[in-house]
């Protein structure tokens, strides 16, 4: 009886010293200069140059960020081995039918479609991710009644890091006329970008 009388007794010591404790709060200085960069589809612009070595922060990428893009293709970001790009297909429109020389991984986030890879079929829809290993051939078909929407990260880089194309006419003509490549900086290996100090395995610069 004494034992579970001195156990209820600490037990409730321990829930109103925790009671009177207020939850810690972090200074608006610190959420401040720990804030991440955060873009949006309205205020978004993809880096020109090599990116800085920072959080690049992209709310919502599943639902509502690509449900309010038109283009057929837009760069969101480029970094030194892997670029995001978002991309709407048309109703009855297609991706091309093509072959990359470097890895691809589109996730769909709208629609539905027909993915073709080296002569295989898979139905593909939101929620789906699909990887294209470099030297590959593939095609992606909208099949549905609504535009097919997806994000797709090339590894190293496929576009120039500034690459907004409204129709796939638009992206075949430029890449036809060499105007859509990968910028020289997205193209080195991370031997050369070590010995530059563009990378430094400090994380200090």
């Amino acid at each position: 009886m004494l034992t579970t009388t001195l156990t209820r007794s600490i037990r409730k010591r321990i829930i109103s010293n925790l009671a009177s404790k207020s939850p810690k709060t972090i200074s608006p200085q610190f959420k401040l200069s720990q804030a991440p960069t955060i873009r949006t589809m309205a205020s978004h612009k993809p880096n020109s140059g090599p990116p800085a070595h920072e959080m690049v922060y992209f709310p919502r990428m599943t639902t509502s960020l690509p449900s309010s893009s038109a283009e057929f293709r837009k760069v969101l970001f480029t970094g030194l081995y892997s670029q995001v790009v978002l991309m709407t297909i048309p109703v009855d429109g297609d991706i091309g039918d093509e072959v990359h020389t470097v890895d691809q991984a589109l996730t769909f986030t709208s629609g539905e479609g027909l993915a073709t890879i080296n002569g295989k079929e898979q139905v593909v829809k939101a929620g789906d991710l699909v990887v294209v290993p470099a030297g590959t051939q593939h095609q992606f078909v909208n099949t549905g009644a609504t535009p097919l929407i997806l994000y797709t990260i090339y590894s190293p880089a496929e576009h120039n890091s500034t690459t907004i194309h409204h129709t796939k006419e638009e992206g075949d003509e430029e890449e036809e006329n060499g105007k859509d490549e990968a910028p020289e900086w997205a193209t080195k290996t991370k031997k050369q970008n070590k010995e530059s100090g563009a990378v430094k395995e400090s994380g200090k610069y």
